[in-house]
């Protein structure tokens, strides 16, 4: 059985660098906002269940999709998505424990905060492209990432094509977040279209 994915945004913007840096950081904790088919999350799941015996990521999705998904059925995204990790945890050796939280990040994130203070080795953000919604995710999401863990935000250069707005965008939050967390993190040299940093107090 071979995986089910209707776009190629991750392998085309993002593999060739994770590739190199996701072998470096070598999770076992994993937080993910924003899981869509489940690309990026089998990504990990090929690259590091072989390596550990236990993996364990939480997703954070609502699979409703915003503006940019009209016309899709994002049901049938949520029934790929399911479909495809099952396929990728059945590849690998390690035992895999995902867990989904379904709803909008900032209530779902917030709802994690109090238990899960410095837990994550890896953030990935990937959900709303509104800058307010981006900055919500990741404060809360930093929170709960260890010294030394590494944080990923995804299109850090997304722009509306049909609407260039900067508060639609995540570049605003991204670069207030690093701004705001400029003593305790560091950001590694990567590619325009991802922003990695380190967690470093």
């Amino acid at each position: 059985m071979s995986y089910e994915f209707t776009n190629d945004w991750f392998g085309t913007t993002a593999r060739f660098l994770w590739d190199q840096l996701i072998p470096q950081i070598n999770p076992t904790r994993i937080l993910e906002v924003g899981s869509y088919e489940g690309r990026s999350t089998c990504f990990l799941i090929e690259k590091l269940g072989n390596k550990h015996l236990e993996l364990f990521i939480r997703c954070v999705d609502t699979w409703e999709g915003g503006a940019e998904h009209q016309g899709t059925d994002m049901s049938l995204v949520e029934q790929r998505f399911f479909g495809n990790i099952g396929i990728a945890e059945r590849s690998v050796a390690a035992q895999i424990n995902i867990q989904v939280s379904k709803g909008r990040s900032d209530i779902e994130l917030a709802k994690l905060l109090p238990t899960h203070i410095g837990y994550y080795d890896f953030v990935y953000i990937d959900g709303s492209h509104h800058a307010s919604d981006v900055l919500c995710d990741a404060l809360l999401a930093f929170r709960m990432l260890r010294v030394g863990g590494v944080m990923c935000f995804d299109d850090y250069m997304w722009q509306n094509a049909r609407v260039v707005d900067p508060l639609r965008c995540p570049k605003l939050a991204i670069d207030t977040f690093t701004l705001l967390h400029a003593r305790d993190m560091r950001v590694l040299p990567t590619i325009p279209t991802q922003i990695f940093l380190e967690k470093l107090a």
